[in-house]
């Protein structure tokens, strides 16, 4: 008894006609009548019943289509499993990182899955948040890590690794320094050094501008937090950061949290549904890594 003669039998089961069967696992339909008839020589039985126009099957036969189909599963969970684990020796897995961000964490999970793993090939990519997002949805990256200003894009799976609050960063000497409490208004009052369109921070900042009518003038955009937070710092403008990225400056600027901006910008691991068995444990090891520390903010 061969599996192929079991795939054979199944089909004309469930089309009702040697046929059709034959289309669906094509071969001639010769070669299905052939097999099924090995079959039920083997079997010691007639499966079906071919005196009408339709297949039907005989007594014998549904006694065997359950097990014919459990066993074609059983092959294909095989196959399956043997592929798994033939990812997990020799795949490759894209990474993505949002730009300008030095994402600890999420190294040390590569790290880690590198150790367990060391023939799956890492490459890692850095991008915009938005590129990063399509580039998931696209397939061309497996994992990314990205700034958004939702829980998860449309049509991915998200782990939200940091979810902070909007944070206006200035030089002492600025008008808002000594402020207790900077709402939006007053920050889109002066000139505004921010992240560029298509990063996390930028989205929720553009958003909540757009929902207050307010038309900031952005004077000057940088990728990474180290030139925002430095340009702002020699006076060029209000820095727009998260929380975690003013913390670092707080030696030289004064932060205030936007009070009427409530929507978080969030740092998030995106990947499409059903990923395989190499990227779910790469997931698994940065699960592991962001649990055990902070990353930055969102970008």
């Amino acid at each position: 008894m061969e599996l192929r003669q079991l795939e054979y039998f199944v089909a004309v089961a469930e089309e009702r006609n040697f046929t059709r069967a034959a289309e669906r696992v094509r071969i001639s339909q010769s070669g299905v009548s052939a097999q099924i008839r090995r079959l039920e020589r083997e079997l010691g039985a007639e499966l079906f019943d071919r005196s009408a126009r339709t297949v039907t099957l005989t007594v014998a036969g549904k006694a065997a289509l359950g097990h014919a189909r459990a066993a074609l599963a059983a092959a294909g969970a095989v196959g399956q499993a043997v592929g798994e684990v033939a990812e997990l020796i020799r795949g490759r897995i894209t990474v993505g990182m949002v730009t300008g961000c030095t994402v600890t964490p999420l190294f040390e999970a590569l790290a880690a899955f590198h150790r367990a793993h060391p023939g799956v090939e890492l490459s890692l990519l850095e991008d915009t948040s938005d590129r990063l997002v399509e580039a998931v949805r696209d397939g061309a990256v497996d994992l990314a890590l990205v700034g958004t200003a939702t829980a998860a894009p449309e049509g991915l799976e998200a782990l939200t690794i940091i979810s902070e609050r909007l944070v206006a960063a200035v030089a002492p000497g600025h008008p808002l320094a000594g402020r207790r409490r900077v709402r939006l208004r007053d920050v889109a009052a002066h000139p505004v050094v921010c992240m560029p369109p298509g990063t996390g921070l930028r989205t929720v900042f553009d958003h909540a501008c757009a929902a207050q009518g307010l038309h900031p003038a952005i004077a000057l955009q940088a990728s990474a937090a180290d030139a925002i937070a430095d340009l702002a710092a020699r006076g060029l403008g209000v820095a727009v950061l998260s929380d975690s990225m003013a913390e670092a400056y707080r030696d030289r600027l004064t932060a205030r949290t936007i009070d009427d901006v409530d929507a978080p910008a969030l740092l998030a691991l995106v990947w499409r549904a059903a990923p395989g068995p190499a990227v779910r444990e790469l997931l698994a090891h940065g699960r592991r890594a962001f649990a055990a520390g902070s990353g930055p903010g969102p970008g």
